[in-house]
């Protein structure tokens, strides 16, 4: 049989987990092929399936279909199941949540993980539109199930209870209409009858508006006040009113926009706020006094609280500097930029008979936070207490003595992991101390780890 069959790799223990995606994507046409295959370690040794074990497996589409199921045993001294989705399942197409168990006979059960995978709608199947479905093959399930689905209807069922208890009290639109003219006309008709009347019938005085405070002086006539009303020299248009609002209090730059020029052996931290450049070597407290570049500098100062905030750039390096309310400079701090993240990887000179073990080959470099990575594998020497592999240069080696598990070859020792433990000397010497296979115990010697620079 054909089938896509990635695996998932489960340790069952007591601590967090979260829900993984497992980058897992079959197609709505993957039918009878989309197979997931699980491997179970307890305690970093394969969890072995008997007769009195079973591998269930609870599923949640995206549509809302959800399926418990039992899984099939693969290898069961291994620890590995699998199971196949049908052809029904497969058409679900989305995100589906998973969550995979182990019961036993006895009644113990065990949880191992919670993942998802994806399902893509194969563009032959866009017209299709799945029914949501829900299979469970233990009554305790399908009663949970059944209590959920009869609830949603409850709930659906007071909605439209209410609905239709408003519909009572909704007025038709021919009815509201003619209320709506009736009012508009009585208020029409008084309205009419009250402008006509011209004898002052609220009684109202010269002093009630105001007339008796109006001086009798000549007023500008209409003429002369559109005049004045259009004189655009006098008056501020809404848009130079809001361009002169937010004009600069100070020049922040030169007139053409452009940074500012600082003068040689000016200090940089006495500066106002402005965008700036000059030659490093000739700023006082730049943050590289020896550097003969360009640098650009943005200072912000808060008169209020006393602070200086400024910023340099010299492409592609950036620092930034503060002064704090007590007046003391804290210093500059560099920013680690992309190109700080690239590394060079070297090789070491093996010694003492090692070898490089295939292409795996055995590599240090030095990252821009000063740490230190060796990473590759070695083969064929001699291991001992005194008897190094190579020697880190120096920048290259750590603060303090440290060492090292790692994997070893497990040949001549069954299928158990085999480790080694390495020490690496503050002097840059790297040993292979020893080794748990004893039968070859210098056949394959694997590195992966980093540690802080001195």
């Amino acid at each position: 049989m054909i089938y896509k069959d990635p695996e998932v790799r489960f340790n069952i223990n007591s601590q967090i987990k979260r829900s993984i995606s497992t980058n897992i994507q079959f197609s709505t046409q993957d039918i009878d092929t989309a197979k997931i295959t699980f491997s179970l370690t307890k305690d970093g040794v394969p969890l072995p399936i008997s007769q009195a074990t079973h591998g269930k497996l609870f599923m949640r589409f995206a549509d809302g279909s959800k399926f418990y199921v039992n899984t099939e045993v693969h290898d069961a001294l291994g620890g590995v199941i699998f199971y196949v989705l049908t052809p029904e399942q497969i058409t679900h197409y989305g995100t589906v949540q998973a969550e995979l168990y182990v019961n036993y006979d006895n009644g113990q059960k065990l949880s191992v993980h919670k993942f998802s995978f994806e399902i893509d709608r194969a563009l032959v199947d866009q017209d299709i539109v799945p029914v949501a479905e829900y299979y469970i093959d233990d009554f305790e399930s399908l009663k949970a199930v059944i209590q959920e689905m009869a609830y949603d209807a409850e709930q659906v069922l007071a909605e439209l209870q209410k609905k239709f208890e408003n519909l009572d009290n909704i007025e038709t639109k021919e009815g509201a209409q003619e209320k709506a003219d009736a009012a508009e006309s009585d208020a029409k008709a008084y309205t009419d009858e009250h402008a006509a009347k011209t004898d002052n019938p609220h009684k109202v005085t010269k002093d009630q508006v105001g007339l008796s405070n109006v001086d009798n002086v000549k007023q500008a006539s209409k003429s002369e006040f559109d005049k004045h009303n259009s004189d655009n020299t006098r008056h501020m248009s809404a848009a130079e009113r809001m361009k002169w609002n937010g004009g600069q209090l100070y020049k922040l730059t030169d007139d053409n926009g452009g940074r500012t020029l600082i003068p040689d052996d000016t200090d940089l931290l006495t500066l106002p706020s402005g965008l700036y450049y000059g030659v490093s070597n000739k700023v006082v407290n730049s943050p590289e006094p020896k550097a003969v570049e360009w640098f650009h500098y943005d200072v912000s100062t808060n008169n209020a609280r006393k602070t200086i905030v400024v910023t340099a750039t010299a492409n592609p390096r950036r620092w930034f500097g503060t002064i704090h309310t007590d007046g003391s400079f804290k210093g500059w701090q560099r920013f680690i930029t992309d190109a700080d993240a690239e590394v060079t990887w070297e090789s070491p000179t093996l010694l003492n008979g090692w070898k490089q073990y295939g292409t795996h080959k055995v590599q240090f470099s030095k990252n821009a936070l000063g740490e230190v990575e060796i990473i590759g594998s070695i083969t064929g020497g001699t291991i001992g207490f005194d008897v190094p592999a190579f020697t880190l240069p120096a920048g290259y080696r750590p603060i303090q003595m440290t060492h090292f598990i790692g994997v070893a070859s497990s040949i001549g020792a069954g299928s158990a992991p085999q480790f080694h433990r390495t020490q690496i000397n503050t002097d840059g010497k790297v040993y292979i101390q020893s080794c748990s296979n004893a039968t070859n115990p210098n056949e394959f010697i694997t590195f992966g780890f980093k540690f802080k620079a001195a």
